[in-house]
């Protein structure tokens, strides 16, 4: 029983595609709206938006009041006047103008070419936000309109063909980037010819020019896009990696040393080989979930026949038809027939759920038993499972801290030693007996010490890895922050209806006061039937089969207290206790009454006029059977538990007892919520909060990480929330939160191994011990062995 007034309403952001994208680069236009701040006129602007053509997505914050509109218009005055018509005082904020353009760049994939093009188009005036996203492959920005010819020359130039695919859409981004294929001939052939080559060294017992042959050759077949890739960086003054290895195999040439030259730029050539393989297994997972919606659907045409046709074409409303065993294509809502879903790739749900008329379906969910029609509600675009999908890549794009560290350490490191590396060449010959190869030398291994490959590679696999197991589990965590955080989480505050209980209470007591009691029964459930609260729904469903519903005028919601309405020219109020003394109705005996019932964990609502309270009504809601265990693994994870319900202070307690809660608050209102939580907030401890992703919204918004309780039935939830569960399955907290203690855990051993190889040839090289082929084959092996730890989080 509560209504919407502006300090009651939440702060989210919510984006939902409007229209089917298309390749067209679109623009962005964001407006200040100073009456805009509850989701009565989100709905409005969205209804009405919503209708123009050219309109691809609406985000909405109503905490600082800001509409942005992703469009194909030729200009933003036909959105302006369909705001104007619905009363909205809309001012264009022209500091975040410009347009989003999404770029797909075939052979991106590593932070070497993240760094070279975030040094190049960073420094250009029009070009006002880059976000990366290596495992897709994909480049956003938003630039300037005129800027984009500019743009994709400079990654031309960069040797990163870039192709536009559009604006950042649903489909644009959930497109999966396809591996880029190696040609294993001409490794094969720089292998041979670099063994060759050390083996005729040998033979001679120096060098002969067939060993020069079969170094260049083994250099030109293995690792001439190495050296492209390094003349490139090396012209824009960038010491990545690939002009590491061009400084450090020239130099190795230049002072005789064919034979390592040539096995060091095969090894490593091979090794970006093999680390490309392990990316695409990170990249599988998220192909994966794709594939789990089928191509086709068998949808009922015009004429009563069924015919079976693309999914990407099926229109709203369209009935589509299922048969055992197969796969749901669409979200849509049963028409007819009876079975049971296997909705564990989108909710992470272990055993079937029943369906029939009127309940939802999810698209790559499996239908086991019978067969049954369903209607349409999402175009294939805007599935839940395609929301899951562009909301997992938009994370993968998203930096953890840990990320953030390695690429801050990489940008000073590499620098550092090549500094360290320049010092050991030029130093020791003037001011020792040294000799200039032997310096020479030791400055060449160092270089490729220098490489901070597996260091760099080693988060952003072990995030997606991640990333993609938790959705498998029903888990969607919106970026490598709340993943990596999510282990420090020490109190977490729950919200009670739908979340600790089933959220749809029913109707226990019933006790007349004043007057007949089928008329109170009528009254109550009139008002009732009009709020969508499950505390009046209860009461609502209790009468439906006595009752028809009477005309109510003037019915309003009173936020926190309950409902009101004019039945026949009387006003009735329908609420708790609070709103009785508000009235002044609230009398000694009656609060009796009230405190033992809420002593028995129930909600007590009253139905009253101005002058007398009419009726009694009592309403109780069931704990979830998983909420118990939940609590439980909580508390072995030390993870203190806080209650949060608008219901009075027993009931709070009783629920809390049952459950094992540590602390129950009741008398919650949204404001109250929001206040507890930042109370909390601020301290070492990282504070959570779990709520249903839309009335919790202030409070969700307000703690360090925001769970949303069964996002895979809401439209909004999966963008709002920064972790959203896609069932109403309290279980998932433990298990992120083991997740994410697990994903720390492997981050800070594959720093550590990477730093520990590093330091280890670092102190070999100035021994005399180390040989470039061998650092190189260090640094190699240091890369897939973090790459391959990070991985085992997608066997977890």
């Amino acid at each position: 029983m509560s209504g919407c007034t502006s300090n009651s309403c939440g702060c989210q952001s919510a984006s939902k595609p409007l229209a089917e994208p298309s390749s067209t680069s679109e623009s962005r236009v964001v407006y200040q709206i100073e009456n805009m701040d509850c989701p009565t006129e989100e709905a409005l602007i969205r209804d009405k938006l919503g209708q123009l053509p050219g309109v691809v997505a609406l985000e909405f914050n109503l905490l600082q009041r800001k509409l942005t509109v992703i469009h194909q218009l030729p200009s933003p005055e036909p959105l302006e006047a369909a705001l104007t018509a619905i009363g909205m005082q809309a001012v264009r904020d022209i500091s975040a103008a410009g347009q989003t353009t999404v770029l797909s760049i075939a052979n991106m994939d590593c932070p070497t070419e993240e760094a070279l093009i975030r040094n190049k188009l960073g420094r250009m005036p029009d070009v006002m936000t880059l976000n990366f996203n290596l495992v897709q492959r994909k480049l956003t920005l938003q630039h300037a309109p005129e800027a984009l010819p500019a743009i994709l020359a400079t990654l031309k130039s960069l040797d990163l063909a870039a192709q536009v695919v559009g604006g950042s859409t649903t489909e644009d981004i959930s497109t999966p980037a396809e591996p880029v294929k190696s040609k294993r001939w001409p490794m094969i052939v720089s292998g041979v010819s670099a063994t060759a080559a050390e083996a005729v060294y040998w033979w001679y017992g120096g060098f002969h020019w067939t060993v020069a042959a079969l170094a260049l050759l083994a250099i030109f077949t293995g690792g001439l896009p190495t050296y492209k890739k390094g003349l490139i960086a090396l012209r824009n003054r960038n010491l990545n990696m690939n002009a590491l290895m061009v400084i450090a195999v020239t130099g190795a040439i230049l002072i005789g040393h064919w034979p390592e030259a040539a096995m060091v730029m095969f090894l490593f050539a091979l090794a970006e080989i093999i680390e490309a393989k392990s990316l695409d297994r990170a990249r599988n997972a998220i192909r994966g979930l794709m594939d789990l919606a089928p191509e086709t659907a068998t949808v009922r045409q015009p004429d009563g026949s069924w015919q079976e046709v693309p999914a990407g074409s099926v229109a709203l409303d369209a009935v589509v038809r299922v048969k055992p065993g197969e796969r749901i294509a669409l979200d849509g809502e049963v028409v007819s027939g009876r079975s049971t879903v296997n909705q564990a790739p989108i909710t992470g749900e272990s055993l079937p759920v029943e369906k029939a008329e009127n309940d939802p379906v999810f698209a790559g969910t499996i239908n086991e038993s019978g067969s049954f029609e369903y209607r349409v509600t999402a175009l294939a675009t805007n599935t839940t499972l395609a929301r899951i999908i562009h909301a997992v890549e938009s994370a993968q794009g998203s930096r953890a801290p840990t990320q953030r560290f390695v690429d801050q350490f990489a940008r000073i490191y590499t620098p550092a030693v090549f500094a360290v590396a320049l010092t050991t060449a030029l130093l020791p010959p003037l001011l020792f007996d040294a000799t200039w190869v032997d310096s020479f030398y030791k400055a060449l291994v160092l270089l490729v010490v220098a490489c901070p490959c597996a260091l760099v590679i080693s988060t952003p696999v072990t995030i997606v890895s991640g990333l993609a197991t938790a959705a498998r589990k029903g888990i969607l965590i919106k970026g490598g922050a709340y993943l990596e955080s999510g282990r420090k989480l020490a109190i977490l505050a729950l919200d009670k209806t739908g979340t600790i209980t089933h959220g749809k209470p029913e109707q226990t007591d019933f006790e007349v006061l004043s007057g007949d009691p089928r008329q109170v029964r009528h009254l109550a459930a009139s008002l009732a039937v009009r709020s969508d609260h499950p505390v009046s729904q209860a009461i609502a469903r209790a009468a439906e089969d006595e009752v028809e519903p009477a005309e109510v005028a003037e019915f309003a919601a009173i936020p926190g207290r309950g409902v009101r309405g004019t039945i026949e020219g009387q006003l009735y109020h329908l609420g708790n206790h609070r709103l009785l003394k508000e009235l002044e109705l609230l009398t000694p005996q009656l609060e009796e009454q009230l405190d033992k019932l809420e002593r028995q964990g129930k909600t007590a609502v009253l139905l009253a006029t101005r002058d007398e309270v009419l009726g009694l009504f009592a309403v109780a809601d069931t704990i979830k059977e998983s909420s118990r265990q939940a609590i439980a693994e909580l508390h072995a994870l030390g993870v203190r538990t806080l209650m949060l319900t608008g219901d009075n202070p027993h009931t709070a307690e009783a629920i809390a007892q049952q459950v094992g809660i540590d602390e129950a608050r009741g008398n919650q209102l949204p404001e109250d919520k929001l206040a507890t939580v930042e109370s909390l907030v601020g301290g070492s401890a990282k504070v959570g909060m779990v709520g249903d992703g839309i009335n919790d919204a202030p409070a969700l918004a307000r703690a360090d990480i925001g769970f949303a309780m069964g996002a895979a039935g809401t439209d909004t939830a999966i963008e709002t929330a920064d972790v959203a569960l896609m069932d109403d399955d309290l279980r998932k907290l433990p298990t992120f939160l083991r997740l994410s203690r697990t994903t720390a855990a492997i981050l800070t051993q594959n720093i550590t191994l990477a730093l520990g190889i590093k330091a280890v040839f670092i102190v070999l090289t100035f021994l005399g011990q180390a040989t470039m082929w061998m650092a190189v084959f260090a640094d190699m092996g240091a890369s897939l062995l973090v790459m391959f730890n990070g991985l085992r989080l997608l066997r977890k």
